[in-house]
């Protein structure tokens, strides 16, 4: 344990200042984590390795995907920054899975990534109450506190400046003493060729907090100008989706019309052929790489190794920005050696001449077991720190966004002596990815999937802005003009839903007309909108030439109409689905019951529930291990201590 006082007496050492807030890490979730702190009204500083790669995008310069969209937009709901900046850097949009059903469909964008970086740091840097400091902590500091144990104080450079605060968040990504590798070249480095980060990790360590050691990767970089896309296949962006942002929304601000293409290419027998010669030089294979990649994001030899059976794998050839001619080869990843690369990349139809501008790598990083964490996502092992986004053990730029809005959110809670902020899975893909860390913990690079969320029917892109802006005008960082904005639209799509419902129209050849190419049946008698709306094959816009009476509303409002007339049934089963979770969910658990010590219990669930200490019974019916028999036993020993106290 090292104190202010004890820090202050080393060489070089020097008081630098007092803040609020402490963020480590400029990443994602820095970002957010900081400015959340910052709006929220407190002093904040937040420390980077280098600030010209704040915010940066190391792999695939996207925001947005599957699952991924409904983060951002949720992200956008609460107050965060992320898709407000996407929307003004995005060189093309999408919205993926329009061929399935609404609960799934998502938002992508690629983003020109200097912009994206560069829009990021003006921001940041305009920002009241924010301190940016371009410097690498190395230690944490901390104090013994007899009612709270362990408490942190402040940080430390490696120039030796101490910062005091009590609150600290901790955003550093894959820097933690990492190592890059490709082939049998290893050396010390963060990603894109920055600076690693020394000491932090041991700091972690000596605190009590559990770490563990991941891996993750990135592509080839090729020039544009050496790529033959006529042998490939064509991917345009859209334009009538709306941006990630409400705010953008409402001021009508929408994708760009000239945006730039992405391109897709299948792998040949030949790249089968040369990854397999070469499989003796791959580190993955060899036991040089030690930590545990992300499964559903495997290098290219790692997916010919686990999927057989598949001839050929899918790549994707995506613009980095505008002003480059720099392409990224998604779906490519390797950590074979740059020769072998090459080759890999040549046997791909189009790139027979391309030329690498920056080769691919796996980079190794350490972690912590995120098990070890609130809800709130504070460490349980030393009081006023947070950690989010890579560091929880999770992957991908949106995981990290939300997780550090949440931290910064938290950070600032905690120094104002307020009780945390805490999503539950019902609420937001937010609290499904933070419940699936701190409860399941995670053995590998954690991403982001809608069949994680048993309610994705209620979470879904659309509606981010109803289930959670309320919330972020409660924290602070909702304006009220942005907040009387939202209200406007629910009147709005309140209004609709109720015009629709009671709006009849009696049988006439308009009518037949419009449902007749559609295969629909012609109603016998009078038939309500909403019950026109409710079939399948029938959209709000089909409506127009029978619905004379319907003003122009804003597109977003019309889709929203449209999902909870249509699917009205299963949203209210998935509601009486989500009373029950929160009947559960809302059961709070005293801190430190005695686990080893409730009869009826079973030996697995006693021992799983003494270690991840759950903080409702909602959360401890989630632990692998603990069984409803589990829960039962656990409610009964629960009202009986209530009961106890209460007599007392």
């Amino acid at each position: 344990m090292t104190t202010i006082s004890e820090a202050l007496q080393r060489d070089f050492a020097y008081r630098a200042g007092n803040y609020d807030v402490i963020v480590v890490g400029a990443g994602h979730a820095g970002c957010e984590a900081a400015l959340a702190a910052a709006r929220q009204g407190l002093s904040t500083i937040l420390f980077t390795l280098n600030l010209d790669s704040l915010a940066n995008m190391p792999c695939n310069p996207s925001i947005g995907g599957t699952a991924k969209g409904q983060l951002v937009r949720e992200i956008d709901a609460l107050g965060g920054q992320m898709g407000k900046t996407a929307d003004l850097t995005a060189i093309q949009m999408r919205m993926l899975n329009r061929s399935k059903g609404p609960a799934v469909f998502s938002p992508r964008a690629q983003i020109d990534r200097r912009k994206y970086s560069q829009l990021m740091k003006t921001i940041l840097e305009k920002e009241e109450n924010l301190f940016l400091r371009q410097s690498e902590i190395i230690e944490l500091l901390w104090e013994k506190d007899e009612d709270s144990g362990l408490s942190v104080c402040g940080a430390v450079t490696r120039s030796g400046a101490v910062y005091e605060s009590s609150s600290v968040v901790v955003c550093s990504g894959t820097y933690m003493e990492s190592r890059v590798i490709m082939g049998e070249v290893i050396y010390e480095s963060g990603p894109d060729g920055l600076f690693p980060s020394h000491g932090l990790s041991k700091s972690l360590a000596d605190a009590g907090i559990p770490l563990q050691r991941f891996k993750t990767g990135t592509p080839v970089r090729l020039n544009a100008r050496s790529v033959d896309f006529s042998k490939m296949e064509r991917q345009d962006g859209e334009t009538d989706i709306p941006p990630f942002s409400f705010e953008h929304e409402m001021a009508g601000i929408h994708p760009p019309d000239n945006q730039i293409p992405c391109w897709t290419v299948w792998t040949s027998p030949e790249t089968r052929k040369v990854i397999f010669d070469n499989m003796d030089r791959s580190p993955l294979y060899s036991g040089v790489i030690e930590g545990t990649g992300p499964r559903y994001c495997p290098s290219i030899e790692d997916k010919f190794v686990k999927f057989k059976d598949k001839e050929r794998h899918q790549a994707f050839v995506e613009p980095m920005g505008d002003d480059t001619s720099e392409m990224y080869l998604q779906g490519m990843s390797t950590s074979l050696p740059e020769e072998i690369q090459v080759q890999i990349v040549r046997s791909l139809p189009g790139m027979e001449n391309a030329h690498i501008q920056r080769s691919a790598y796996a980079i190794e990083y350490d972690c912590i077991d995120p098990t070890s964490l609130f809800p709130s996502l504070e460490s349980r092992c030393l009081s006023g720190l947070f950690t989010a986004g890579q560091i929880n053990g999770s992957s991908g730029y949106e995981e990290a966004a939300a997780q550090g809005l949440i931290a910064g959110i938290n950070a600032a809670r905690y120094v104002r002596g307020k009780s945390p902020f805490v999503l539950d899975r019902s609420e937001a893909y937010i609290g499904v990815l933070i419940d699936d860390l701190v409860t399941k913990g995670t053995s590998e690079p954690y991403r982001m999937m809608t069949s994680r969320a048993e309610y994705r029917l209620f979470l879904r892109q659309d509606n981010a802005d109803e289930r959670l802006t309320e919330y972020g005008h409660q924290i602070g960082l909702i304006s009220d003009d942005r907040y009387h904005l939202f209200t406007a639209k629910k009147q709005m799509i309140a209004a609709e839903e109720v015009r629709m419902r009671t709006t009849y129209l009696p049988p006439s050849p308009v009518m037949t007309a419009m449902l007749t190419p559609l295969g629909s049946t012609i109603p016998p008698s009078g038939i309500s909108l909403a019950e026109l709306l409710r079939r399948p094959e029938i959209h709000y816009s089909d409506l127009a030439p029978v619905d004379a009476d319907r003003r122009e509303l804003p597109a977003s409002v019309t889709f929203e109409v449209e999902v909870n007339i249509k699917y009205e049934g299963y949203i209210r089963l998935e509601k009486d689905r989500i009373d029950k979770f929160k009947s559960l969910e809302h059961r709070s658990l005293p801190q430190g019951i005695p686990f080893d010590e409730i009869t009826g219990l079973r030996l697995e669930a006693r021992q799983k529930l003494a270690r991840f200490q759950p903080v409702s019974i909602g959360q401890a019916s989630r632990i692998s291990g603990v069984s409803p028999a589990d829960i039962a036993v656990l409610l009964v020993y629960v009202d009986a201590r209530r009961r106890r106290e209460g007599s007392i």
